[in-house]
């Protein structure tokens, strides 16, 4: 779960002035990126159950959301005014802010200073649609195994662990569990245990932190909404080439990301207030410049010659700011604009070239006939 303070400050700054207030057809375009990032989550964990099996795909949600756990949990916790509240209410109540300034439903219930419960209840976000269907337990466990059992960990505190009493991807009603700190240090397998017998107790919204209007207007929230999904992406690319190497994993997330850009283009086109009849070469150049600026880069033309049309992105704020980036994460990433030019014109050809440069990450494309 994101970091909720550091998405909106992103679009803050992106958007110039916190209050500026976006037109619709910026919010279309934002909610086509999050989709569209959204999908290249979920798609690559299901090609992983797949295509490189069940314990490696757990792995691989282990490290995305430990990571993710590691960079933003306690900053968000500060950011948020939840750092003096006790452990297991602190922990519940940032799952529940997080996930809802990302557009995802997420319940809290406080039962003591001591235990705290949180329910994402059906449809998934993180599993949309019948995605779901695909996601073993072992997988959904993972998860917890990253984020909701290291909490206590990440506190300082040896006393807090995630009791699981629900998985939807099992068939129950919601992902549910409750936030507990016990009497005494916890081992490490005991973080996180399963209580199917339990159930959490009904969601009073009057007893559920909220964000006032002042501070999160709803401008900040769309482009924090795109910036959430965007960032399971800057997450789990890095972990795939770092967790099965170079060679391993920048063939498969290729192939996975081209297939979810073929699968996911003609929507995210439409939405991005583009045609779907034209398929020529310019057509395809106004797809990558619309998206480009959507997910808050720049996009200019570089050529228009008998060579075919180019374009040119400066600096790539998804993954610029990590540290020694390694170059297959860009050209895994490349699949997915790969992808899209099959389904928009498979008889047309996109080369692509990326430069790291002092200044930031440059992408280059050249559309040609094949």
């Amino acid at each position: 779960m994101p970091d909720p303070t550091d998405v909106v400050a992103q679009a803050d700054a992106q958007t110039g002035h916190p209050s500026t207030e976006p037109s619709a057809a910026q919010r279309a375009h934002w909610q086509a990126v999050a989709h569209w990032y959204h999908s290249s989550f979920t798609g690559i964990i299901l090609s992983a159950t797949m295509r490189q099996g069940v314990a490696r795909a757990a792995e691989l949600v282990h490290e995305v959301f430990s990571r993710q756990r590691q960079e933003r949990f306690l900053p968000g916790l500060k950011k948020l005014g939840l750092a003096g509240l006790p452990h297991a209410v602190a922990a519940a109540q940032y799952h529940y802010l997080s996930n809802a300034i990302g557009g995802v439903s997420v319940q809290y219930m406080p039962e003591s200073d001591r235990k705290a419960w949180v329910r994402y209840p059906p449809p998934r976000w993180v599993w949309s649609g019948t995605a779901l269907c695909g996601i073993p337990t072992e997988v959904s466990r993972a998860m917890m195994t990253g984020w909701h059992a290291q909490n206590g960990v990440s506190l300082g505190n040896p006393r807090l662990g995630f009791v699981c009493t629900g998985q939807t991807t099992d068939g129950d009603p919601g992902l549910e569990g409750y936030y507990i700190e016990y009497d005494r240090d916890l081992a490490p397998h005991e973080r996180l245990r399963f209580a199917r017998g339990e159930h959490a107790p009904a969601f009073d919204p009057t007893q559920a932190p909220r964000l006032t209007t002042l501070t999160w207007p709803q401008a900040r929230l769309d482009k924090a909404h795109r910036n959430y999904a965007m960032e399971y992406l800057r997450t789990c690319l890095p972990a795939a080439i770092d967790l099965w190497g170079a060679q391993q994993a920048h063939p498969f997330l290729h192939l996975t990301l081209r297939l979810v850009g073929m699968q996911h283009y003609h929507e995210t086109r439409e939405a991005l207030g583009l045609s779907l009849e034209d398929d020529s070469p310019q057509g395809f150049a106004d797809f990558i410049h619309r998206l480009v600026l959507a997910q808050g880069d720049t996009c200019d033309r570089t050529s228009m010659a008998s060579d075919g049309i180019g374009l040119r992105q400066t600096g790539w704020r998804l993954m610029d700011d990590l540290p020694r980036l390694h170059p297959s994460v860009a050209e895994s990433f490349d699949g997915l604009m790969q992808g899209a030019l099959a389904a928009h014109n498979h008889r047309l050809s996109l080369k692509t070239s990326c430069t790291q440069t002092a200044g930031g990450t440059l992408f280059d494309w050249l559309i040609t006939s094949a």
